[in-house]
């Protein structure tokens, strides 16, 4: 005897369309055999509900069935003046010669549930013909949500590669590796580390913030510094140690330079895709003695009116 379909969802027969929809869905999360792995009982009460919704989830079936046209199976009934030209098909389904010949009853089309269940499980896939559970089951791998973090990244970690230690809301710990040159806004996928699913778990996507560095700005792949130098130095020229991000290296200060001398460092920025790698550009900027000198100003004094130039003549 065919199941009522109000009483398989636990609806009364007045419930409104979203009720019923509404109460599918929690059963639907209960009793999926993806989340019931083995279990014939939850599978049968899983294809008595597919067929349920089947019926009464469909606004012109659900009216035919309350006429009492067709039963909980969806097969025509002897009330209904038309039945006598169907006949019942294998599987309980409308046979040969009528509507609905060669259709499994109590299923749903693939795409007539996917809505459905995209809400439900993500990736998922819902009840359908051709499939285990015997009532049209189809389902493929449902992946848990996925998890989304922001983690702020020194500088330096950003644009030579590292390591950071990730805390997950439920306590657990991830080592993230961060790729050499990432930037902010750019985010790191850790494949499984999501909310758990039926049968596989989602991905926690990072986010990267990184943090400003007091002496490195970044361009692209080349890494720019403003490097200060003294008046000495300026003058006569010298050999200066210069950071990079790979470590210090030996730089030759050009006689007579000035602030905004701009020195190039082949090769010493950021690491590429493909092994190229970015150039450092050191900005030079003098700097005269702090507090003051009185040599130096006395110097200058004596210097100045034989040794005039206007270094504004090109602006002004």
């Amino acid at each position: 005897m065919a199941k009522d379909p109000y009483s398989v969802l636990g609806v009364t027969r007045d419930a409104s369309d979203a009720d019923i929809q509404k109460a599918f869905r929690k059963q639907a999360k209960k009793l999926h055999p993806d989340l019931n792995p083995g279990d014939k009982k939850a599978e049968e009460r899983f294809k008595d509900l597919n067929a349920a919704y089947d019926i009464v989830g469909d606004t012109a079936k659900r009216a035919r069935f309350d006429r009492g046209e067709i039963d909980g199976t969806g097969a025509e009934t002897r009330q209904n003046p038309f039945a006598g030209g169907f006949r019942r098909g294998p599987g309980g389904g409308p046979g040969a010669g009528g509507p609905g010949a060669g259709q499994q009853q109590g299923g749903f089309a693939f795409e007539d549930i996917s809505d459905l269940f995209g809400g439900i499980f993500r990736g998922g896939r819902g009840p359908g013909p051709g499939g285990p559970g015997g009532a049209g089951f189809r389902h493929g791998p449902m992946q848990g949500e996925d998890m989304r973090f922001q983690l702020e990244v020194d500088f330096l970690d950003a644009v030579r590669g590292g390591t950071r230690r990730l805390t997950l809301p439920s306590g657990k710990s991830l080592d993230v590796k961060i790729p050499a040159g990432i930037e902010s806004g750019q985010s790191i996928r850790l494949k499984g580390q999501g909310e758990p699913g039926p049968t596989q778990a989602g991905d926690a996507l990072i986010e990267i913030k990184v943090s400003e560095h007091a002496l490195y700005k970044r361009d692209g792949h080349n890494i720019r510094i403003e490097l200060p130098v003294s008046l000495q130095e300026a003058v006569l020229g010298a050999k200066v140690e210069v950071p990079t991000i790979h470590g210090p290296v030996t730089v030759t200060v050009p006689k007579g330079a000035t602030s905004g001398t701009t020195l190039r460092l082949k090769g010493k920025g950021i690491v590429g895709k493909g092994g190229t790698t970015g150039d450092e550009y050191v900005t030079l900027k003098v700097m005269l003695p702090p507090g003051g000198n009185a040599e130096l100003e006395k110097f200058v004094e004596t210097w100045g009116p034989k040794n005039l130039y206007n270094p504004r003549k090109d602006i002004v």
